[in-house]
């Protein structure tokens, strides 16, 4: 019987997601509907398609690269580095629900787009996945020649999901502070918070009355913020709440045009517009795009976007938006 206390036991998780045992450990196999798990089933770098190649690099941290297939471009590529979502606990950049979005993306602007892998909480709470993601984009200032001779170190975009969002915004903020010599010979031209994870203490209309699905409710929402954030902190912290009184000003921040997207349908889309608008009161360049009839992070649900012509349409006006954010940067 003395050997039941040492019984490994789950002592908190997130439904389909995450389970945390009492020994440490953490078990993220997906366990939601079985008709999803292919979103979360990592892509080999050996993959191609019609539209894109793939390529890891490794390094701290490691990198995916997507390149529009064909001929050598003829003009240099612009550069996208992702950060992926997930509430800083789950996702994995190498992911599929990542590959069939960011694929599409790179042969439609075209452009070069490289994700970053992210350290994930509660084993590695932020900031590290901020520090993670600052390495990535100083990564860029040493490409291999192959792909320096074939895109565009002055045009580098951020671009994030869900709290990869947060990370454009946290990334960008830390790179304004230095420098200018400090990125060289990249810099920032832009950067893209796609349906960000932007919250306070307090609950948002849209919190309290847009649906939840098993893929985003607030039961996932409070639980991976609380594992993702310091330890102590609540989401009034400036990780997730930029536009907080705790964050520093935004006034004085130095920040590249930024494009927001978001969806109507979002729990998060009263804070996200509430960012908005906090950024156009501070005077920076911040464009909103809006996608109605959808949810946070729909276009990644590739079921949605194959069986749902609404799904499949803000997901085309979102690449398009993208597409036209980058040409004018």
């Amino acid at each position: 019987m003395a050997g039941n206390s040492n019984k490994k036991e789950i002592i908190d998780e997130v439904s389909g997601w995450l389970r945390l045992y009492s020994d440490g450990t953490v078990d993220r196999s997906f366990t939601g509907p079985q008709e999803a798990l292919f979103l979360t089933t990592p892509v080999p770098p050996t993959t191609t398609n019609s539209s894109t190649t793939l390529q890891d690099l490794s390094g701290e941290p490691n990198l995916r690269l997507y390149l529009p297939s064909g001929d050598p471009p003829t003009t240099p590529l612009p550069i996208l580095l992702h950060f992926h979502g997930g509430g800083f606990s789950v996702s994995h950049y190498t992911w599929f629900l990542y590959y069939h979005f960011y694929s599409r993306l790179a042969a439609a602007i075209p452009a070069a787009i490289l994700s970053a892998e992210l350290p994930l909480a509660p084993e590695h709470r932020l900031p590290a996945a901020i520090h993670a993601a600052t390495a990535a984009l100083l990564r860029l200032r040493s490409l291999p020649p192959s792909l320096k001779s074939i895109t565009d170190s002055s045009r580098v975009f951020l671009i994030g999901d869900s709290t990869g969002g947060n990370l454009v915004h946290e990334v960008s903020s830390f790179i304004g502070k230095q420098p200018e010599e400090y990125l060289s010979p990249v810099k920032l031209a832009g950067g893209v918070l796609i349906n960000p994870g932007f919250v306070r203490s307090a609950r948002s209309k849209s919190e309290l009355e847009m649906k939840s699905d098993g893929f985003f409710n607030l039961e996932m929402l409070d639980k991976f913020l609380a594992f993702g954030l310091p330890e102590g902190v609540t989401k009034d912290h400036p990780y997730t709440c930029p536009m907080g009184m705790a964050a520093p000003a935004m006034e004085e921040l130095r920040l590249p045009p930024f494009m927001v997207a978001v969806a109507d349908g979002d729990l998060l889309r009263d804070r996200e517009l509430e960012y908005c608008e906090a950024m156009k009161k501070a005077g920076k360049d911040v464009e909103v795009v809006i996608s109605e009839g959808v949810g946070h992070s729909f276009y990644l649900n590739k079921i949605a976007v194959d069986s749902d012509p609404v799904t499949a349409r803000r997901s085309d006006e979102l690449i398009d938006a993208i597409k036209d954010f980058v040409a004018r940067h």
